[in-house]
């Protein structure tokens, strides 16, 4: 009686088949974390942005009424850094995000409290990073109602 060594052609297609259904359902939803992953980058960025906003905001004493973020130029594009907010040229540089990607908007201190938005937009400066693809724009929100919200 012979002894069977090694597996038929049939099991290996088998195992192949197999193998190849579990890399076509696999390769989207990593995908998908990869992306996740690279925009925590800009959440902590972005986070950093709103400490120097509101570190500003404590120091100058700005309370509902003061124009002090009017004078100080903390909205607008962090292409160059914010001194006002502490922020030098290239604190923002990382792995998928350059400091051209972020811009504050509204930072404002009314009577409920302060306020700005924080947009993170995908597509570098440089060009030659591996930014995210999908969503290419993402807000990060600070009202006086509530938590921080990142969208």
């Amino acid at each position: 009686m012979r002894s069977k060594k090694g597996f038929t052609l049939v099991e290996l297609m088998v195992v192949i088949l197999i193998v190849g259904i579990l890399a076509s359902v696999a390769v989207p939803i990593m995908r998908g974390r990869i992306d996740s992953a690279k925009w925590s980058e800009a959440n902590a960025a972005a986070g950093s942005i709103a400490t120097g906003i509101r570190a500003y905001a404590a120091e100058k004493g700005i309370t509902n009424g003061t124009a002090g973020f009017q004078g100080a130029s903390v909205n607008g594009s962090l292409t160059t850094g914010n001194a006002a907010l502490g922020l030098a040229n290239m604190d923002l540089d990382g792995t998928y995000f350059s400091d051209a990607c972020y811009v504050v908007s509204g930072a404002a201190y009314d009577a409920a409290g302060l306020d700005f938005v924080i947009t993170v937009t995908a597509a570098s400066a440089e060009g030659t990073r591996a930014e995210p693809t999908t969503p290419a724009t993402m807000t990060y929100t600070v009202t006086d109602s509530g938590p921080v919200a990142w969208q």
